[in-house]
């Protein structure tokens, strides 16, 4: 199979974040009067916050309207934009630059989408020069379609804004069971999974990735496997 785009999850995949989305995402509902653990808070991560703000606000027995919802993502994108912006642990994943670089020497367009909001997003993309260095092409965060993960609005939104209409030459990577299900939902060709986020290995394996790799430096040659495999 021919890839033309490869799609990256941010925060976790290809993005170092060593728990900082699950800390400012407590400290929010928090704020709220929502004392959830970070257990619960990481089985979240990969989903849209207000979505994951909601859930934890009814789970806890506290008002979820969207007023409240709204309120509280605000808080918690204000710590995220905050950390982003400055804090020493925000780098990017180790391999993810080289692979980007890798792929787009092949042909194959670089896509980042998240679960963030867009100021969020392009706080990161803009700190580490990604678009300005080419080593992206297309980026899209959960609150510009219509439906965040698992639908694969955000996907079928960067094939089209690539020019990539068949979804079995698009690979998406991630790092949570809902990147899994995003990239099925979308039709992918390829489904990754990373243990470098919020899952493990184990946990990852429940959702039946195409494959796990332990860093983003192994794509390549998963990659190289699968050539000679169509090839045979």
């Amino acid at each position: 199979m021919t890839f033309e785009l490869a799609v990256f999850d941010m925060a976790g995949t290809t993005v170092h974040d060593p728990d900082l989305v699950a800390l400012a995402l407590r400290e929010a509902l928090t704020q709220a009067g929502c004392h959830a653990p970070l257990a619960e808070l990481r089985a979240l991560m990969g989903y849209t916050k207000p979505a994951a703000i909601r859930s934890m606000l009814a789970a806890h027995d506290l008002p979820a309207s969207d007023a409240h919802v709204t309120q509280v993502h605000a808080d918690f994108v204000s710590r995220m934009l905050d950390c982003y912006r400055t804090h020493d642990a925000v780098r990017p994943m180790d391999g993810a630059e080289e692979v980007f670089a890798w792929l787009r020497h092949r042909g194959i367009k670089v896509a980042l989408n998240t679960a963030f909001s867009q100021d969020i997003a392009e706080c990161l993309i803009e700190r580490f020069g990604w678009r300005t260095r080419g080593l992206i092409d297309a980026s899209i965060s959960a609150d510009l379609v219509a439906h965040g993960r698992p639908a694969p609005d955000m996907i079928r939104a960067l094939m089209a804004e690539c020019g990539v209409a068949d979804a079995s030459r698009v690979m998406k990577i991630g790092d949570t069971e809902v990147d899994v299900r995003e990239g099925r939902e979308a039709h992918c060709g390829l489904v990754v999974s990373v243990t470098t986020g919020a899952y493990t290995r184990a946990e990852l394996a429940d959702y039946k990735p195409d494959a796990i790799l332990d860093s983003l430096h192994e794509l390549p040659a998963l990659l190289g496997r699968l050539d000679q495999t169509n090839v045979a």
